[in-house]
């Protein structure tokens, strides 16, 4: 029987020629080369070497080591190569030439798919935001008075941004004993130093920067696409201990940049245009530049599933999202604040209203009050040993599925 061609896919696959996502690779018989490849079912096609072979004006750019320079070109060129690439694995006359650079994806190594930037997180759930309101502030509003009016974000560590599969050390910083951890703000706490013991995953989506823009020159609303080259899954680990003794008058520090997770795959947000759905109605009037009410529709329908040591604990939709990803880019420079190749901004927490559908451990056991209950134990927050896996799909053109690449990450003992 005749070896299946990996350009032969099985219909309805969600890394088909409707999706063609983006990562950096290493070759089996090259160890110390990174390329750039795309995705198609389960094989890796070698794109600088397929650019190379076709006389492509974009071998340059596909022959590099990272995306930052093809993202760097600008929307017209990503439309131009994404053309180009899906000529080349659909085309018949193709075949015989690009057949030979397709790796079967286990024999590749994976790297992180961009050189990153600057780094920012935003919390843009209502759901999320209602309920870790609820959690800290029992006797308070679940929102604080800002939340409707602006899309609520921070500056993160663009250094520990790392790719799915690299293992997740278990943070360790200043916390109160389990004791005081209720009291935070008790007049007296006395902290102790050690690893944490209520680490935590964020189910979130990133959104990568490829044109850049200018200081001192917003992006407005309608400027999204031409600024953001893709999507991708991102695990935004939470050391909830060490966070809640740190981050009041700032924000989050060591309890959120011992490690995020990235995934290896790049979506381009062309492939995402039929799972474009309008965001939850709004409640609160919104200042011009937030203003979306006569915008194309700017939320994505995508469905996330969490699993934890194999087990499906949650089932986020973002399309509950309150605040949509080009709101939270043109908040994010309307100061002046530019945008550099390689930014990398997510969405926060994704949490939909169902208790099947939130989005963190915070959340889902209600900050440890009510565990879950798995095949292989119980958990109120991660164990060393746990393995957190979100992955993703989005609805594609004529019924089809669109596959993100996942994220995954293990937690190890923290360092000695």
């Amino acid at each position: 029987m005749p070896q299946r061609s990996p350009l032969d896919l099985p219909e309805g696959d969600p890394f088909g020629p409707h999706n063609l996502p983006y990562g950096v690779f290493t070759p089996p018989y090259a160890p110390h080369l990174r390329k750039i490849g795309v995705r198609y079912g389960n094989h890796v096609l070698d794109a600088g070497a397929a650019a190379a072979a076709t006389a492509s004006p974009h071998a340059e750019l596909l022959g590099a080591d990272t995306l930052n320079p093809l993202m760097a070109a600008g929307r017209p060129v990503w439309q131009a190569v994404r053309a180009e690439v899906l000529d080349w694995l659909t085309d018949p006359a193709h075949r015989s030439t690009i057949e030979p650079l397709m790796h079967p994806l286990p024999t590749v190594a994976l790297h992180l798919p961009i050189e990153v930037a600057d780094y920012a997180d935003f919390y843009a759930s209502e759901h999320h935001a209602s309920n870790t309101g609820r959690i800290f502030r029992p006797d308070g509003d679940a929102l604080t008075p800002n939340w409707k009016h602006m899309p609520i974000g921070y500056h993160g560590r663009a250094g520990t941004i790392l790719v799915s599969g690299t293992p997740v050390v278990r943070p360790q910083g200043q916390r109160l004993p389990p004791a005081d951890t209720s009291a935070p703000h008790a007049s007296s706490p006395t902290p102790v130093f050690g690893p944490s013991l209520r680490l935590d995953f964020e189910a979130e989506v990133a959104f990568v920067i490829g044109a850049p823009s200018t200081v001192n020159t917003p992006v407005p609303l309608s400027g999204f696409h031409d600024h953001v080259f893709g999507v991708c899954l991102l695990n935004d680990w939470s050391a909830r201990d060490i966070q809640a003794w740190e981050y009041r008058p700032l924000g989050p520090f060591l309890g959120k940049s011992f490690t995020t997770s990235l995934a290896a795959w790049v979506t381009p947000l062309e492939a995402l245009s039929a799972a474009r759905t309008s965001p939850p109605a709004r409640d609160v009037p919104l200042l011009p530049y937030l203003d979306d009410s006569a915008a194309e529709p700017g939320g994505l329908d995508l469905r996330l599933e969490v699993a934890l040591n194999g087990h499906t604990i949650s089932r986020p939709p973002f399309s509950a999202m309150y605040w949509t990803a080009a709101q939270q880019l043109a908040h994010m420079t309307v100061n002046g604040a530019s945008l550099r190749t390689g930014d990398v901004f997510a969405s926060g927490t994704v949490s939909g209203p169902r208790p099947d559908e939130l989005g963190c451990l915070l959340e889902l056991t209600w900050a440890g009050r009510d565990p879950l209950h798995l095949p292989d134990g119980t958990r109120t927050f991660l164990e060393d040993g746990d393995e957190v896996t979100i992955t993703a799909w989005a609805p594609g053109p004529r019924g089809t599925r669109i596959g993100l690449g996942e994220v995954t990450g293990q937690v190890v003992p923290a360092t000695p």
